[in-house]
């Protein structure tokens, strides 16, 4: 299987007053297509900055970043924001549904930034409430919905363009140990239909899921 991400001794740098603080140090890793990745480590270990990188949400401060073989160092912000929008799908733990919006259309959302003609984008996120077992409260706003049913609209938003790639970051972080599972169940699902997934916890129970482990202390990788 081919890599779909690659990093290569990225390093990044925040100033912080005097001090130079190194959020990652020399990172390389390879992330193949259809990997379940987990990513590890203490609070301030670089997990967070990691998956802002492989999600072109940041640039890095030295070193080289692939996605699919394009080098993102080199690309213009709305090419950036192109592959954002096709490539990855986003989950996070504070779930970041628009309030105002009912789960349809938190889900049809991403797909309005690609241009989907209306009618698609309803259609695909029917489908999309439908897989991750929401149809009977796709008219409901967040407000109205269970911690566990606001995570799979936030999972159902991240698939809305069809990514090869969904980051998560945290995802069971705000959820009790029977809804974090269910989540993770349906990570796995995702996975094998053919999704890239990398998520990022500290929860060492979740460990078990990938097949591929990163864990990260002080910016740096100790073990894959």
């Amino acid at each position: 299987m081919e890599d779909i991400i690659e990093l290569k001794k990225v390093c990044k740098r925040y100033q912080m007053g005097e001090t130079i603080v190194k959020a990652l140090d020399d990172v390389e890793v390879k992330i193949k297509k259809g990997d379940f990745v987990i990513i590890i480590g203490p609070s301030g270990s670089g997990k967070s900055t990691m998956m802002n990188m492989v999600g072109a949400l940041d640039l890095a401060s030295l070193g080289e970043i692939y996605l699919d073989g394009q080098d993102i160092e080199k690309m213009e912000e709305s090419e950036l924001s192109q592959i954002r929008g096709r490539k990855i799908g986003f989950v996070f733990q504070t779930f970041n549904l628009i309030p105002t919006l009912t789960a349809i259309e938190n889900i049809a959302m991403p797909m309005i930034f690609q241009r989907v003609p209306r009618e698609r984008r309803i259609r695909k996120a029917e489908e999309i409430l439908e897989s991750v077992k929401l149809s009977h409260r796709k008219n409901h706003f967040p407000n109205e919905l269970s911690g566990g049913e606001r995570q799979r609209v936030a999972v159902g938003r991240a698939l809305a363009n069809d990514p090869e790639v969904i980051l998560a970051d945290e995802p069971t972080g705000n959820l009790d140990s029977k809804t974090g599972l269910e989540i993770m169940k349906l990570f796995q699902e995702l996975n094998k239909k053919g999704k890239t997934i990398i998520l990022v916890t500290h929860d060492l129970n979740l460990i078990k899921y990938g097949n591929k482990i990163i864990k990260l202390k002080d910016g740096k990788i100790v073990k894959r």
